[in-house]
């Protein structure tokens, strides 16, 4: 167990996902709804890792991502696109992501690159 992870997709479908997963390493998890609730829960809860969509309205992913290393430049971030995404994708990796996964989320992955993020 970590502590805290935020939960960052317009989707609520795909957060549901995500908590599903997640939910069995005894972590808190925290909603957010795009990428102002983000920065915004970010900013008020300093949660462990965010799990964080490239594609959403208002602030998309890679705005978000901005905000959150700007406040905090040891945030662990992993970011969650589709197929097709890449160019994106990288583009975060070199602002600080800490990976990614590939939507529709497979479990296995998806607590593969959880567990490569928590602190040994």
């Amino acid at each position: 167990m970590i502590g805290k992870i935020l939960l960052v997709d317009d989707a609520p479908f795909m957060r549901m996902m995500l908590k599903k997963i997640l939910a069995p390493t005894g972590n808190e998890l925290i909603e957010a709804a795009d990428g102002s609730d983000g920065v915004s829960k970010y900013k008020q809860h300093k949660p462990d890792l965010v799990f964080l969509d490239i594609m959403m309205p208002n602030v998309d992913g890679i705005e978000c991502l901005k905000q959150i290393m700007a406040h905090d430049s040891n945030a662990k971030v992993i970011i969650c696109g589709s197929i097709g995404q890449q160019t994106v994708v990288n583009e975060a990796i070199k602002m600080g992501a800490g990976g990614y996964i590939i939507k529709p989320f497979d479990a296995a992955k998806v607590l593969a690159i959880f567990y490569k993020n928590v602190p040994a």
